[in-house]
């Protein structure tokens, strides 16, 4: 009789999210992964949890609303059972509106924010002398203000999900022989692995890169300027973030990319002038061909899954991606939304 039900492979946020709920729904399991825990993209700085502009509304973007609307409970019952806070916060975000035509369309999606998110969280416009001290420079004098965006620290969310897991007896192993359903969520690697695998290229990395500045705000939103997100945290720092880069050589070394985002930041939010640099981080994201993640059974690989292409909104997808793997490989009950098979990617 096998000692576990499910291998996961890959000890990022897929990886450590879906462990966790597997073990809720009552499977013995064991994570796998030569590089340690959030090894990866997962152990950066950012973590802006943004949801989706509200209109041109797909799948993607309903499935980015239910996970970001179960995130508080999510993340409520990993810092209970590990007793490691994950940094999580709803504290919501501020956009500045350029000019009129920006106005118009931001009325629009007030509008349409209504009818799709409902009760659950708001998108308004606000004048920017509202906003008090931490506000973006706004051209037009107005913001958008919305009420569903999060923010957690990468770093604190990995350990509390290790902590959970600890307690209950599951420990991060370099390497082990496949039990049960294996779970692949090896990153950006693991995509240029899948591509080998089957022929054809299913994704690849995107290296990012972000920077740490010391800053005590309270307790603020998260600012998105510019292209720019600026995420406050609890302990008296302030996330910039990040870089696209398609084209890298070394996915963890910095350059001068971080001097630019401080430049752009402090352009944005004058009062982060002469802050601290307290850390440059970079390394490389995982981007599926679909621009979803890539969720579903391995092809011709029977009781074995992929959870990789999380990219940008890894961190924000998680709790739902979590939902949806345990279903498929505990019950058996396939929900994966269009758009998000491991197929669409091939």
């Amino acid at each position: 009789m096998a000692s576990v039900d499910v291998t996961v492979r890959g000890a990022g946020i897929f990886g450590l999210s879906i462990a966790w709920s597997c073990l809720r729904g009552g499977a013995k399991v064991r994570v796998v992964d030569p590089y340690g825990p959030c090894a990866g993209s997962s152990g950066g700085l950012v973590g802006a949890l943004a949801p989706h502009v509200p209109e041109n509304w797909n799948p993607k973007k309903a499935f980015q609303l239910e996970s970001l609307l179960m995130a508080e409970g999510f993340w409520h019952a990993v810092e209970a059972e590990g007793g490691v806070s994950p940094d999580y916060a709803r504290s919501g975000r501020l956009q500045p509106v350029a000019d009129d035509a920006a106005l118009e369309l931001a009325r629009a999606r007030a509008l349409s924010a209504r009818e799709l998110w409902g009760d659950a969280a708001v998108w308004e416009l606000i004048r920017a002398e509202d906003a008090g001290p931490w506000a973006p420079l706004s051209p037009s004098g107005w913001l958008i203000r919305d009420t569903l965006s999060a923010r957690m620290s990468p770093r604190r969310a990995g350990a509390a999900l290790q902590a959970a897991l600890a307690v209950r007896g599951v420990e991060i192993v370099p390497e082990a022989e496949d039990e049960g359903a294996v779970l692949w969520a090896t990153g950006w690697r693991g995509l240029l692995d899948l591509s080998q695998a089957l022929d054809r290229p299913v994704g690849t990395g995107i290296k990012g890169q972000s920077v740490l500045l010391r800053h005590d705000t309270g307790e603020v939103p998260q600012v998105f300027a510019g292209g720019l997100h600026i995420v406050p945290h609890h302990d008296g720092t302030v996330a910039l973030g990040s870089t696209t880069e398609r084209e890298f050589d070394d996915p963890s070394s910095t350059d001068d990319q971080c001097d630019a985002l401080v430049e752009r930041a402090v352009a944005a939010m004058p009062v982060l002038h002469g802050a601290e640099v307290v850390e440059r981080w970079a390394g490389a994201r995982p981007r599926a061909r679909s621009r979803a993640p890539m969720l579903g059974p391995w092809p011709d690989r029977p009781g074995h899954y992929i959870a990789n292409g999380g990219f940008k909104i890894g961190f924000g997808m998680a709790p739902k991606v979590a939902e949806v793997m345990t279903a498929l490989m505990l019950d058996g009950r396939d929900t994966i939304p269009d758009g998000f098979r491991v197929e669409d990617s091939l």
